[in-house]
C-alpha cells in the first residue's frame, strides 16, 4: 500500500518538534490535504493537537505496547483515504525504554519504512550545530534523515552563520515566537480544547519551511506491505457510557475502537456537567480531576455512579477515573467522590510515577480473565491509599500502581488502576461481554 508518509524527530525533548509536527499538519491541511497524524509513544495530550488541527482522530504508535505488528497494522487501517500521513515522535529520535531503541521514534521510522525531519533547536548555537547534526546523521544508518528543520532562529546573521556547510538539506528556518508555544503543566502541555487555534503555527510553518520539499519526500517513501487480519464488527450488544470532559479526556483512540468492534455503542457523558447516561458498562479515563474537584463532589454523576456499581455495572477506570472511584481526593481540603473503591487518593505535588508498565491479570474476581498481559504506561502526581483489606487484579512486573506493584484494584464489577492500559482485543471483549450480560439482568 502506497502511503507518503513523514517522521518528525527530535534531538531532545523541548527542541519542538510539537510545534513543527502540529504546523506541519495544520499548514497542509490548510492547502486541502487529508492528513493523517499519529503520535510515537503513550501520550495523550500531543494527539489531541493533532486531532484538532487535521479533523482525523490521532494515533499512537508504540512498539512497547503494540508490538512492531501493532503499529504497522494501526497505520495502516487509520492511513486509508489520507493524503500523507505525519507522525510526531517522541523525546529525542533515537530514546528508547531504559536507553535501548525499543519505542523510540527511530524505531518507529524503521517499522513505517519511513524517511526522519530532524527539528534541531539552534538557540545558543551557530557552527556547532553542524557537529550535531553530524553526529545524529551517522548514529544510525537503518534510518534515513531525508533533512533538518532549524528551529529558534534569533535573527537573519544568525541563520546566515549557519547555513553554510550544512550536512543535510534545511528544509526550514524558524523564527524564535514565543506566542506559538503550547504551555504546559504539571501532566505535559495543555490539552488541545484548552490551547488557543493552530492558525498562528500553521501560518508560521508555511512561511518558513519548504512543505513543496517535505511532501515530496514523504511521497518518495516506499510502498507498506503489511499483511493483515480482517476485523469484522459484530452486532452491537451493549451500551457503555465513556467520561469525557475537561477531567477525563485521556483515552486511545485504539482502545475506544476495539470496544466498538467487540460490540459496543459508545455514550460520551460529561462528570464535570452532564448526568451519568443509562449505560450497561462505564469507562473513565484518565484527566485532570484534581483541577475540577468542587464541580465533581456536588455532580448528580458521583452518587449516580455509586448507586451504578451497587447495581452490578461494570466499571473500568484509570488514573483520574481511579482517584474519582475513591472514597475522597484530599487536595488542600479534602472532596467527597464515588466511594466506590475501598481507597482514598490524595495529591503530592511531586511526581509519584512515570514509565511503562507490564503485568498479568492475577485475580478470577474481576471481569476480566486471569493471565491476560496488561501493557501499557503511568504518569500521575497523586496517590491512592487503599484499606487494609484491598484486593488487586494486576500484579506488575513493570511499574509501581497503586501499591508496590499491584494495581487495578477491584470491587464487585469495578476496576480502577493507575495503568493507562492499551486495550488487547481480549480484554475490550471481555469488558463488553461483562457489560452485555449486565443489560441482560
Amino acid at each position: 500500500m502506497m502511503i507518503p508518509r513523514i517522521v518528525i524527530a527530535g534531538t531532545h525533548s523541548g527542541c519542538g518538534k510539537t510545534t513543527v509536527a502540529s504546523g506541519i499538519m495544520a499548514a497542509l491541511t490548510a492547502r486541502g490535504l487529508k492528513v493523517q497524524p499519529f503520535k510515537v509513544g503513550p501520550d495523550f495530550i500531543d494527539p489531541s493537537h493533532h486531532t484538532k488541527v487535521c479533523g482525523r482522530p490521532s494515533r499512537n504508535l508504540d512498539p512497547f505496547m503494540m508490538g512492531d505488528a501493532g503499529c504497522s497494522g494501526t497505520f495502516l487501517d487509520a492511513s486509508r483515504g489520507a493524503d500523507i500521513a505525519v507522525i510526531e515522535g517522541v523525546m529525542g529520535i533515537f530514546d528508547g525504554v531504559d536507553g535501548s531503541d525499543l519505542a523510540s521514534t527511530a524505531h518507529v521510522a524503521r517499522i513505517l519504512n519511513a524517511p526522519v525531519l530532524l527539528v534541531v533547536d539552534a538557540k545558543g548555537m551557530s557552527r556547532s550545530i553542524h557537529a550535531l547534526i553530524q553526529g545524529f546523521l551517522a548514529y544510525d544508518p537503518t534510518i534515513t534523515i531525508a533533512g533538518v528543520i532549524i528551529n529558534r532562529i534569533g535573527s537573519p546573521r544568525h541563520r546566515e552563520m549557519i547555513a553554510s556547510s550544512l550536512a543535510a538539506p534545511a528544509l526550514g528556518w524558524i523564527p524564535r515566537r514565543e506566542n506559538v508555544v503550547v504551555k504546559s503543566r504539571h501532566l505535559g502541555l495543555f490539552m488541545a480544547h484548552e490551547s488557543g487555534d493552530t492558525e498562528n503555527t500553521g501560518s508560521l510553518i508555511e512561511e518558513s519551511c519548504d512543505l513543496d520539499a517535505i511532501t515530496a519526500i514523504a511521497g518518495r517513501a516506499p510502498p507498506l506491505c503489511i499483511n493483515r487480519e480482517t476485523c469484522t464488527e459484530i452486532p452491537r450488544r451493549a451500551r457503555i457510557g465513556v467520561a469525557l470532559d475537561s477531567a477525563f479526556c485521556f483515552y486511545y483512540q485504539d482502545n475506544l475502537d476495539r470496544l466498538t468492534r467487540a460490540g459496543a455503542e459508545l455514550i460520551f457523558f460529561s462528570p464535570v456537567e452532564g448526568t451519568l447516561p443509562e449505560a450497561d458498562g462505564i469507562y473513565l479515563g484518565g484527566g485532570y480531576p484534581e483541577l475540577f474537584l468542587p464541580q465533581l463532589e456536588s455532580s448528580s454523576c458521583t452518587p449516580a455512579l455509586r448507586k451504578a456499581a451497587e447495581r452490578g455495572v461494570p466499571v473500568y477506570a484509570e488514573c483520574g477515573g481511579l482517584m474519582y472511584l475513591c472514597r475522597e481526593i484530599q487536595a488542600e481540603k479534602t472532596w467527597r467522590m464515588a466511594g466506590v473503591l475501598p481507597a482514598a487518593a490524595e495529591m503530592t505535588g511531586h511526581i509519584q510515577a512515570l514509565g511503562y508498565v507490564k503485568g498479568e491479570i492475577v485475580s478470577d474476581r474481576s471481569v476480566f480473565s486471569c493471565s491476560q498481559v496488561i501493557a501499557g504506561h503511568e504518569f500521575h502526581y497523586s496517590r491512592v491509599i487503599p484499606d487494609k483489606d484491598a484486593r488487586y487484579a494486576y500484579r506488575l512486573s513493570r511499574g509501581k500502581g497503586i501499591d508496590a506493584g499491584q494495581d487495578g484494584m477491584i470491587s464487585s464489577n469495578v476496576l480502577g488502576s493507575y495503568t493507562h492500559a492499551y486495550f488487547s482485543g481480549t480484554f475490550a471483549e471481555e469488558f463488553v461481554g461483562a457489560a452485555s450480560r449486565h443489560s441482560r439482568t
